[in-house]
């Protein structure tokens, strides 16, 4: 097994535990925690002592989506500018054509796939803030739990994107879905368990017991029946076009990239950082306003901010 720098794993009561390890990042999904995610993944699928996996994040967030900031990462540094590389070029830091950035893309979620293809169930422990890409890694896995203060969403969405893996839809149904994503708004944990994004939620104090107690149970179950207790179900997820639609999303993420807003974004990226870029979509949607209330009124004024304090 290979030595780890971005993610641990770890192997005890016959699961394994893989935790996104870049706290200072907020374990922002950087290429190189990517490739050790999906090996570490296929180590677990291939070792019989592991019957199921679980995938948390370090410190307090489990992830704060893709690393846009520039790059010094082993596996991209040699290859950086003038370079007959795709990877060379990225897309935030650079041009880049349209095909270079859709094969990005794909070979980006090709690593998260593994989460779907592997034989053996996933689950997702989720603390903090799930955002962006942390949501790409989290919806494919087979449950998730999550701490009732967790928030959940994808605010790029709202001027640079959208999310270039997609089970939003086979999670909570196009209306659910369409709500979260055209507007970028997030959700607490506690709600998106009553919207089903989610299987449940806990206080916060309670998540790394609960995931652990589910852990241990799946551990002393034959892998082989589990293997084909989840297979079944995602191939019916196949046969309602999942895997197609993780293609198409890609593409998708590429088409949006080339928006007004989008190149503004990569503009401000270029010329003031990625601090500066963040900051002011900060400013225009303040983070504490973009919250969904599932079940309860969301008075607003003129700004888009709550007139009330109900959470």
């Amino acid at each position: 097994m290979m030595n780890f720098k971005y993610i641990t794993y770890d192997v005890a009561d016959g699961y394994a535990t893989i935790t996104l390890n870049r706290p200072e990042k907020r374990n922002a999904l950087s290429m190189d925690l990517l490739t050790e995610l999906n090996a570490a993944l296929w180590e677990a699928d291939d070792d019989t002592e592991v019957h199921a996996v679980r995938i948390k994040g370090a410190g307090k967030d489990f992830s704060a989506g893709y690393d846009l900031a520039p790059t010094t990462e082993t596996s991209v540094r040699p290859k950086l500018r003038n370079s007959t590389y795709r990877r060379g070029a990225l897309f935030y830091g650079q041009a880049a054509s349209c095909d270079d950035d859709s094969w990005r893309l794909e070979y980006s979620q090709s690593l998260r796939m593994a989460i779907f293809d592997m034989h053996k169930p996933v689950v997702a422990q989720i603390h903090g803030h799930c955002l962006a890409g942390g949501t790409d890694v989290a919806f494919l896995c087979d449950i998730v739990i999550a701490a009732d203060d967790a928030w959940i969403g994808v605010p790029p969405t709202r001027d640079i994107g959208t999310t270039p893996n997609c089970m939003w839809l086979y999670h909570v149904g196009p209306q659910w879905a369409k709500r979260l994503l055209l507007t970028g708004d997030t959700v607490s944990g506690a709600d998106a368990a009553k919207i089903g994004l989610v299987l449940k939620s806990v206080p916060p104090e309670l998540l790394e017991d609960e995931v652990t107690g589910l852990m241990k149970r799946l551990g002393r179950i034959d892998s082989d029946l589990l293997s084909g207790n989840k297979r079944i179900i995602n191939i019916g997820l196949e046969l309602m076009g999942t895997r197609t639609l993780q293609r198409i999303a890609a593409e998708n993420d590429v088409r949006l990239h080339l928006t007004e807003s989008s190149l503004k974004f990569r503009e401000v990226v270029i010329k003031e950082g990625l601090g500066a870029a963040l900051a002011a979509r900060n400013a225009k949607w303040p983070f504490k306003d973009c919250r969904v209330r599932v079940d309860r009124p969301e008075p607003r004024d003129d700004m888009g901010r709550f007139t009330d304090t109900g959470g």
